[in-house]
């Protein structure tokens, strides 16, 4: 088969220089250049590392100086597009590894690669060679490719040699499925301390971490298992893994995270602490059985994300003082609502950070407890031996708190305890699951809290959710359309000489648009008029009037506001709140 030869190969033999490539295209000027030259004096060779130290370009930007350069496109690798398959037959690992290449895709007639280098021809003639078919080439950083070279080569490895000792010696393959729990693979079969499962589930995890991903999705399929992670709030696909393989990797996570490696009929919670760039990451884990098998996510708590200090939470400067003045009472409930992946986590441990002291005695009860702190006493529910919620909040007034942390009010004892806790002088925080504030006072009316105790204790209710937010490197502004007026139900003339912002897309965002989340709130205080529609157990619609009366802005009136000031976009605002 005829192929194309790259353009890159009809360049000269000698590889330009670096800088004589960036002076040319006016991304240094002679001062930049000379202060480079001295400093690679040392380390010859390392002009592109050099230039970043120094913060003079980035990676990027050297990319697009060579690619421009060369003649080739460049591309910023997004690694959630794509395919192991692809990437690892496309070509050997030790060469891709040794030239800095990777296989980006196939088509047809012929494969695209990523090289770091298009002006070192040798390895591009021995590609040629090697692919026999059409080659076309991309400029990408050499960062990007050796991630890709690290993590999908010795992620396939892994996978290939797992499921070539688990298949060792059988002559059919496991069908795991929710009806075969009871008798399952044998313990041989399955046993998660072997080194290439290890090593597999390792290279997930590094992946999650690498693309900023707050949770991992192992699922089961008929013939295959999925894996997918969620980041920035939106689920991608990214591995497809054999079906033998997954149980064992299922295996290794429960092992890791102290659950029962037998028990496959019901579902399970537990964590797993890893340590990356110098610091701990707790993985919350938790495992529910499927018609096809066990699905297991893995939810990740960054410390830098869950500590965060209260005024970087995303508060309004309308409902931030409202919210300060809830954190000033010694004693009484604050409840945070939302469903799961709203935010909630992340507020509950910035508030128990900024309550932090030495003479403040925080307690915890959580299940699973989230995040290991030193300025916290901590407490793991563990109803198999009769610790419950209930039970531990029993026990926790007896060690003198001063703030007490509930991780979530699921029942009717746990919400009368977390109640007398604070009739008894204790802060007592906690979770509901409600779509918005007034609601949650319905809900503990229907967990039988008497109303007279709701209104003697409930200081205030915060709901909250987490809006995308618009990339920086690729934010544009408009003109608001009549279609988006009616969309959010405002009046057009109320937005019609207002800019919004959206992102277009770029190599930052992987073509989203977005980068990072921020959070929404809608605060309640519980002021005189709501006590009295307590008692008078008013259902949520008339707590609703009288709090908007009162100056309740809704969870849409907070997402409109982050619009207005170019924070998010239309789109997040409909998705994420509803009127």
């Amino acid at each position: 088969m005829a192929t194309r030869r790259p353009a890159a190969t009809t360049a000269s033999t000698t590889i330009p220089d670096l800088l004589e490539i960036l002076t040319k295209r006016g991304a240094l000027n002679a001062e930049q250049v000379e202060k480079v030259r001295r400093a690679v004096k040392l380390n010859p060779g390392a002009e592109s590392d050099v230039i970043q130290q120094l913060g003079l370009l980035s990676d990027v930007e050297i990319a697009q100086a060579v690619a421009h350069h060369s003649g080739l496109p460049f591309l910023k690798i997004n690694p959630l597009d794509l395919d192991l398959d692809v990437v690892t037959s496309g070509l050997p690992a030790p060469f891709a590894r040794k030239h800095t290449m990777c296989a980006i895709s196939k088509h047809q007639n012929g494969i695209t690669v990523a090289i770091a280098n298009p002006f070192n021809l040798a390895p591009l003639r021995d590609l040629q060679q090697f692919a026999q078919l059409e080659v076309k080439l991309v400029v990408a950083t050499r960062n990007d490719i050796e991630m890709v070279n690290r993590g999908f080569y010795d992620l396939k490895a892994s996978l290939t040699v797992a499921e070539s000792q688990l298949t060792d010696g059988r002559t059919s393959s496991i069908d795991i499925t929710n009806q075969e729990f009871l008798s399952g693979p044998s313990d041989d079969e399955m046993d998660p301390t072997m080194q290439p499962v290890i090593t597999a589930l390792d290279n997930l995890l590094d992946h999650a971490f690498e693309q900023r991903a707050s949770d991992v999705h192992l699922e089961p399929k008929r013939n295959i298992a999925l894996v997918r992670l969620r980041i920035d709030g939106v689920l991608h696909d990214v591995h497809v893994i054999p079906k033998i393989v997954y149980q064992a990797l299922v295996s290794r996570i429960k092992m890791l995270s102290g659950l029962n490696i037998a028990e496959k009929r019901r579902p399970q919670d537990g964590r797993i602490k890893r340590e990356r760039a110098g610091k701990e990451i707790e993985i919350r884990v938790s495992t529910m059985p499927t018609v096809f098998g066990e699905k297991s996510v893995l939810r990740i708590f960054d410390p830098d994300v869950l500590l965060q200090t209260v005024d970087q939470l995303g508060f309004s400067e309308r409902d931030f003082p409202q919210f300060e003045k809830f954190l000033t009472h010694k004693e009484g409930i604050i409840l945070v609502t939302g469903p799961t992946g709203s935010g909630k986590t992340t507020t509950l441990y910035s508030v128990l950070r900024h309550l932090s002291r030495p003479e403040v005695n925080i307690i915890n009860i959580e299940d699973p407890v989230e995040l290991i702190h030193d300025d916290f006493n901590q407490v793991q529910i563990k109803p198999q031996i009769g610790i419950t919620f209930a039970n531990a909040i029993r026990t926790v007034l007896r060690q003198d708190p001063d703030v007490v942390m509930v991780g979530e009010i699921r029942d009717k004892e746990t919400a009368n305890m977390a109640v007398q806790a604070a009739l008894t002088g204790h802060l007592v925080f906690s979770t509901l699951h409600t779509n918005d504030a007034p609601s949650a006072i319905t809900r503990l009316l229907d967990l039988e809290v008497p109303p007279f105790l709701i209104t003697s204790t409930l200081v205030g209710v915060l709901a909250q959710r987490l809006l995308r937010t618009i990339c920086p490197k690729c934010v544009e502004e408009y003109t608001p359309t009549s279609e988006e007026a009616l969309a959010l139900q405002v009046p057009y003339e109320k937005i019609a000489n207002l800019r919004f912002r959206r992102g277009n897309g770029c190599i930052h965002c992987r073509q989203t648009g977005y980068i990072g989340r921020s959070s929404v709130f809608e605060v309640m205080p519980i002021s005189s008029k709501i006590r009295k529609l307590v008692v008078a157990r008013a259902e949520a619609p008339e707590i609703v009037q009288v709090a908007r009366e009162e100056g309740l802005r809704s969870l849409r009136e907070s997402a409109i506001e982050k619009l207005v000031r170019g924070v998010t976009t239309v789109t997040e605002v409909l998705r994420v709140t509803s009127l």
